[in-house]
């Protein structure tokens, strides 16, 4: 049998773990009883276990030969969404749905976790297995890699389920993947005077007018790989005919890799001082880094492709040509290592967040197959390297 078909013989106990994390979404940072399933299931299975964070689960798996460690990504965290799917495992937590398939990852990942289990004492390594919180708000990868779940790990991979590719089609993408984000709030200083008088007065509104006008514009003149600056936040003013003394705005800016990130912050720094200075106003300016983005790493990505190719055929694995704006902390994980991050189709129209999204149930049993084949391979092949150099050195 194929690593597939190995995991539908697991198909009763993975879609009672789905269903049962489905009907009772958790949001951020409070996923108690999803993560005492997890720990549950992975004892069960002999795969000791760490709570990192205060629902942060680290399991570890250790094969019967020595070898490297890596590590399998999966988030558990719900949205603030009533669900609106029609499915016979809804949520029964009003307002609180499993929107972005995190059920299926943590699923899927406790699937390649039986099969795994399964090959222990051949598997030449060690397998952590990251069960991460809060990946829906201010992440959860940043605090279980300070709390040290990244130590020793050579390579992390992890998955997301996209409902723009058909039913069980993996999508791969070298390279910039993710963007990352920064939120930022800028807090312009006038002073108010009479609005038939506006010479007597300093005028912030109109500041930040121009501001806005002129920072929609630096990605396409300073960016070559995409890029945006969203603003979706003005307040300024206390009446029609005053001089506002005060105006705010906030947005997000995403870029993709680490050096666009730094060019587009240094450009719109200078872009509010310099507008600021030729009104006479005075700006505060506030950017918090969010997610760092995502930028695979090739041979890790290529690992992924030809593993996928041989388990599911080449006709059902793609390519991806574009990045997505959108934004995932998986890459914190990259950063701290080497990694891949891959997309497996949903078999669902509705798009991600959305009240009546709800990938098809083999989706947990591929993506289990795939996951499992990927580490055992990549824990495999790096063994045969580390022996191929050892041998050199003889």
């Amino acid at each position: 049998m194929n690593t597939f078909e190995r995991a539908e013989s697991y198909i009763p106990e993975l879609f009672a773990i789905r269903e049962q994390i489905h009907r009772h979404p958790e949001l951020g940072n409070h996923e108690y009883r999803t993560a005492e399933l997890v720990e549950k299931t992975l004892h069960s299975l002999g795969i000791e276990t760490q709570r990192v964070t205060e629902t942060a689960i680290v399991g570890t798996l250790t094969g019967g030969r020595t070898g490297p460690v890596i590590a399998l990504r999966a988030d558990m965290d719900a949205l603030p969404v009533s669900e609106d799917s029609g499915s016979s495992f809804a949520s029964e937590t009003p307002g609180v749905m499993h929107a972005c398939g995190h059920d299926v990852h943590t699923t899927a990942a406790l699937g390649a976790a039986m099969l795994l289990t399964e090959d222990r004492e051949t598997l030449p390594g060690t397998v952590k297995f990251f069960f991460e919180p809060d990946e829906e708000g201010s992440g959860g990868a940043a605090r279980m890699i300070a709390a040290g779940c990244m130590d020793g790990v050579e390579a992390v991979f992890g998955a997301h389920v996209a409902p723009d590719l058909p039913a069980g089609v993996i999508g791969v993408r070298y390279g910039k993947f993710y963007a990352a984000s920064n939120m930022f709030t800028v807090t312009v200083h006038g002073r108010s005077a009479h609005g038939a008088q506006p010479e007597k007065g300093i005028d912030a509104l109109a500041a930040a007018a121009v501001m806005i006008t002129e920072l929609r514009s630096l990605p396409a003149k300073y960016i070559k790989d995409p890029a945006i600056l969203s603003i979706g936040m003005l307040h300024a003013g206390t009446a029609g005919n005053i001089i506002a003394n005060k105006a705010e705005f906030s947005g997000i800016m995403r870029t993709l890799g680490p050096e666009d990130r730094a060019k587009l912050k240094n450009i719109f720094e200078k872009t509010i001082r310099e507008i600021s200075d030729s009104f006479g106003t005075t700006a505060e300016i506030r950017i918090t880094e969010s997610y760092a983005g995502i930028v695979n790493t090739e041979a890790e990505t290529r690992h992924v492709q030809k593993t996928a190719e041989a388990l599911f055929g080449p006709e059902n694995v793609r390519v991806l040509e574009h990045p997505t704006m959108t934004t995932e902390d998986f890459g914190c994980f990259i950063d701290a290592a080497k990694g891949s991050f891959f997309h497996i189709g949903a078999g669902c129209s509705a798009p991600l967040h959305n009240p009546k999204f709800l990938p098809e149930p083999l989706t947990i049993v591929r993506l289990a197959a795939l996951h499992a084949d990927i580490i055992e391979q990549y824990l495999s092949d790096q063994c045969s390297v580390i022996s191929a150099q050892q041998s050199d050195v003889r």
